[in-house]
């Protein structure tokens, strides 16, 4: 049985196909769910992983052709205004939402010698301020009595130092400390609210040669892979994660720090 028949999902930092927003879209959809997802290819262009400018609409058409339907939308998620912008455009597509997954993140190697208020900021707008706002726009617009279910990508960055990446454990950080709070405060509209620790995966940043130093971290012998993660969020996004709210789960296949 597909667990999700009949929900509707909002997937965010879905640009490329070997990455985790990706694969959690393809997952949804296989359990039944209407997708619609942002990505921001603007972003990923500056990454060394890079990303075709057809990649948004290659991942649409898979799911098309799975029998679902999919939306899709290019959105800077830095940008305030266009969390509104957006949440009106989804209540316009396919309506209020069952499911949101803030899978869309900022990233950049910065040390406590570097660091500089433009770049935590940056990583802020996204990482913090989107999920916050997409959060609360998702809580505010659940009818009564429905339920829903909030996902948010987190780095388990509370398991272990991250040397190098402060601005992105200081505010991945605040992801773990709201998902306790927004648990509490949406838990009367039935609204789950829970954060996924995916731990190193391999969505095509992995250079051969750090993939063999990782895997004897890996117990059971192979590093993460994004369908990993994706099958956690669809489990929590199901009616069978009902009573499982306020937590970070750390799906990282025993990683050893």
């Amino acid at each position: 049985m597909k667990r999700l028949i009949g929900k509707t999902a909002l997937v965010t930092g879905a640009s490329r196909l070997q990455g985790i927003g990706a694969a959690i879209c393809r997952k949804l959809a296989a359990e039944g769910a209407v997708v619609y997802f942002t990505y921001w290819k603007a972003y990923d262009q500056t990454m060394p992983w890079g990303v075709a400018p057809d990649e948004p609409d290659r991942l649409q058409q898979e799911i098309l052709q799975m029998g679902v339907r999919c939306f899709r939308q290019e959105r800077d998620l830095s940008q305030p205004g266009n969390i509104d912008e957006l949440w009106l455009q989804v209540l316009d597509t396919i309506g209020p939402p069952d499911i949101l997954v803030n899978n869309a993140t900022y990233s950049t190697n910065v040390s406590y010698a570097d660091i500089t208020s433009e770049e935590l900021d940056r990583h802020y707008a996204v990482n913090v301020r989107a999920t916050l706002l997409l959060s609360a726009n998702f809580g505010r617009h659940c009818p009564d009595n429905r339920g829903g279910r909030i996902i948010s990508l987190t780095s388990g960055q509370s398991q272990g130092p991250m040397p190098n990446e402060i601005a992105y454990v200081a505010t991945k950080g605040a992801i773990d400390a709201m998902t306790l709070s927004l648990a509490a405060e949406m838990a009367p509209k039935h609204i789950t609210v829970n954060a996924v620790n995916p731990g190193p995966n391999d969505t095509g940043w992995m250079s051969a040669a750090l993939k063999q130093e990782l895997l004897p971290r890996f117990p059971m012998g192979r590093v993460g892979q994004p369908e990993d993660t994706a099958n956690l969020v669809a489990f929590l996004a199901s009616d069978e994660a009902a009573w499982i709210t306020g937590q970070v789960v750390h799906s990282e296949g025993g990683f050893l720090r």
